[in-house]
């Protein structure tokens, strides 16, 4: 898979500093493009790809269940099908988390109930017999499932979507630049870390500043990307909640981290598989975004820029 440039890019402070970076902003764009396929034909994505196909897909009202009971959810699966599919064990003590899972039998062509409701229904269809209905859905019964945090045995393959290198400076420069920004930020040690595996959160609030929060940790560069992407999100996103959307809004926070993370010598390579998880085969939809990417990763750095230079 292609790498990004760990060499800071600088640009002259003059009246074709926008000109330039914007040029230079799409030909990065159309790298990360090309990176995300080399992603998704990578044998690492095929192999996180082919086990996150064997979790179920739930309704959003079983998916409202899971994070009521456990808010930092990531993976849920049946007990057994963590044994059997997995090779991971539940933990002993562990609560499950409690959904609602369809219950599928032969169904009355007429009344839709299964063959015992129907006996004891009002229903008179006897034009076939229940041995020859068709199934389907007929109710649904309580089951318990598990997050992957409750168990232990055999690791999950991961993605490798950490950026690296120096950001001794640019951490500190970024906390700094959340003011001009108008961000709220908060970096939250592990120990009170609540949003499970996210590094980072963006909260909108009404008529207050949006609160970004991250997850302290060890790689420096990591963090700064964080920060990033979820500055992005901050100053992109506000007011738009739509489930459908989620994947570009990703998109474009993850987009604007990649720029930003690279002009300032990091190796950020890691979001081609971060998108390729949210895009799959269509990287090609970033270029749809390109000026509000283009325009907000400018943005950030002009304001860290300069946070910088007064230092």
């Amino acid at each position: 898979m292609a790498t990004s440039s760990s060499t800071r890019e600088t640009f002259d402070d003059s009246d074709t500093r926008h000109d330039e970076m914007h040029s230079t902003i799409e030909t990065w764009i159309q790298d990360l493009v090309e990176e995300v396929d080399s992603a998704v034909s990578s044998e690492q994505f095929k192999q996180w790809l082919d086990v996150q196909s064997r979790f179920h897909d739930y309704s959003h009202r079983n998916t409202l269940l899971i994070k009521l009971q456990c808010p930092h959810a990531t993976r849920v699966a049946g007990y057994r099908t963590w044994q059997n599919e997995f090779d991971r064990h539940v933990n002993e003590g562990e609560t499950a988390i409690w959904i609602w899972a369809p219950i599928i039998a032969k169904q009355c062509p007429e009344c839709g109930n299964s063959p015992s409701y129907h006996e004891r229904s009002d229903c008179e269809y006897d034009d076939t017999e229940p041995a020859e209905w068709n199934k389907g859905l007929v109710g649904f019964r309580p089951a318990p499932v598990f997050d992957i945090s409750q168990t232990e045995g055999e690791p999950l393959p991961e993605l490798e979507t950490e950026a690296n290198g120096n950001a001794g400076e640019l951490v500190p420069a970024l906390l700094e630049a959340s003011s001009a920004l108008e961000v709220a930020v908060e970096v939250v040690s592990p120990r009170k870390w609540s949003h499970g595996s996210a590094k980072g959160v963006c909260q909108y609030r009404l008529e207050k500043q949006p609160l970004v929060e991250v997850r302290d940790r060890e790689n420096e560069a990591d963090l700064a990307v964080t920060l990033v992407h979820e500055y992005a999100h901050a100053l992109l996103h506000g007011g738009i909640d739509t489930e459908d959307e989620r994947s570009k809004r990703e998109l474009e926070a993850e987009a604007v981290a990649y720029i930003v993370g690279r002009y300032f010598g990091l190796d950020t390579s890691g979001s081609a598989f971060y998108l390729a998880a949210w895009e799959g085969d269509e990287p090609e939809t970033i270029l749809d975004r390109l000026e509000r990417i283009s325009s907000t990763a400018q943005e950030i750095i002009d304001v860290v820029d300069e946070v910088m230079g007064s230092e």
